[in-house]
C-alpha cells in the first residue's frame, strides 16, 4: 500500500493460532482500550452512523461503539470500501501489522470527508522489562539472541504516520501504566492468555530452553521486582486524525496576526541579550 513490500514482521498463522487460544478473562487491555475510545468519542459533538472497527479480536469489539458497527479483520488488505465510513477504529491490532502506514492509509481511504480515524495499540515502553530480562538471559545461556517481544513503536513515530497517511489534525498521545504479577512466569502465561504470545516471523521455532526462562525470571525479579512482585509496563497509545475536508480549521499564514501575542496575554516582554 505504500509503494514497496515491507519486510515480514509477523507470522500470521501463528498470530491467528495465538488469538484463537485467547481467554476472555485476560483481555483487560481491550476493556481499557474500549473505555479510552468511548471517552474520546463522547467528546466529539457528532453522531456516527457508519462506523467500522478493524480488529483481530472480533468478539471483544462486537457492537462497539454501537450495533451498527462493522467488524473488519486486520488482514494486510482491509475489507473496507472507499469513502464508506464516517468512523474507522483500528483496535489493538496495529502493533502486529507488517505495514502500519499501509493500514492507516487504507483506513483513511475508507473515510468519508471529515470522517474520524482512531487507533489504539500498545507501544512505547510496553514490556520493556520482559524484553531486557529475556535478552540478557538468552545471551548468557546460549550466547545468542532471538526475537521474543514484538517491537513497540514510539509515540512520535506513530504520530508521523498519521501525517504521512494524509490525515488532518493528527494527534498521538500515550497512557502508560504498570501491572504487577507474582512472578515473570505469571506474566508470560497471561500474555499467552491474551493472544499476545510470540508470533514474530523470525522467532525461535523450537521450545525455549528451561535454563533461559529460569535465568530470565531471576534477572527480572532482581532488576525490577519490588514488594515480592514484578512490574510490567504497558503503554497504550491512541492515534486520532480526520479525513481532510474544506470545513476543517486551517492554520493562519505566518505574519497574518492582527494582534501581538504579548498584548493578548497581557504579558510583559523582556528583551533578550545579544
Amino acid at each position: 500500500m505504500t509503494g514497496s513490500t515491507p519486510p515480514r514482521l509477523t507470522d500470521r498463522t501463528a498470530l491467528h493460532r495465538n488469538r484463537a487460544r485467547a481467554q476472555e478473562g485476560s483481555l483487560f487491555l481491550h476493556d481499557m482500550a474500549r473505555e479510552d475510545i468511548q471517552d474520546r468519542l463522547s467528546m466529539v459533538n457528532r453522531a456516527f452512523t457508519a462506523p467500522a472497527v478493524v480488529t483481530g479480536h472480533p468478539g471483544k469489539w462486537r457492537d462497539f461503539p454501537g450495533p451498527e458497527a462493522r467488524i473488519v479483520p486486520d488482514t494486510d488488505v482491509l475489507d473496507l470500501g472507499t469513502g464508506a465510513h464516517d468512523l474507522v477504529i483500528h483496535a489493538m491490532s496495529l502493533h502486529w501489522a507488517d505495514d502500519p502506514l499501509g493500514q492507516i492509509i487504507q483506513c483513511r481511504r475508507a473515510l468519508k470527508p471529515d470522517g474520524l480515524f482512531l487507533a489504539i495499540l500498545p507501544g512505547g515502553q510496553t514490556l520493556t522489562e520482559l524484553r531486557a530480562a529475556l535478552g540478557q538471559a538468552e545471551s548468557e545461556v546460549t550466547g545468542g539472541l532471538s526475537p521474543r517481544v514484538a517491537p513497540m513503536a514510539e509515540i512520535r513515530d506513530l504520530g508521523a504516520l498519521l501525517q504521512r497517511a494524509g490525515l488532518a489534525l493528527p494527534v498521538a498521545d500515550g497512557h502508560p501504566f504498570t501491572v504487577t504479577y507474582a512472578t515473570p512466569m505469571h506474566l508470560m502465561r497471561e500474555l499467552r492468555a491474551m493472544g499476545e504470545a510470540n508470533a514474530l516471523q523470525n522467532r525461535l521455532r523450537r521450545p525455549t530452553r528451561p535454563a533461559v526462562l529460569l535465568r530470565a525470571a531471576e534477572i527480572y525479579a532482581r532488576s525490577f521486582g519490588r514488594d515480592d512482585r514484578i512490574p510490567a509496563t504497558v503503554d497504550l497509545i491512541t492515534l486520532t486524525g480526520w479525513a481532510p475536508d474544506e470545513s476543517q480549521q486551517k492554520p493562519l499564514r505566518p505574519g497574518s496576526a492582527s494582534q501581538r501575542l504579548a498584548d493578548a496575554l497581557n504579558a510583559r516582554e523582556v528583551p533578550l541579550k545579544d
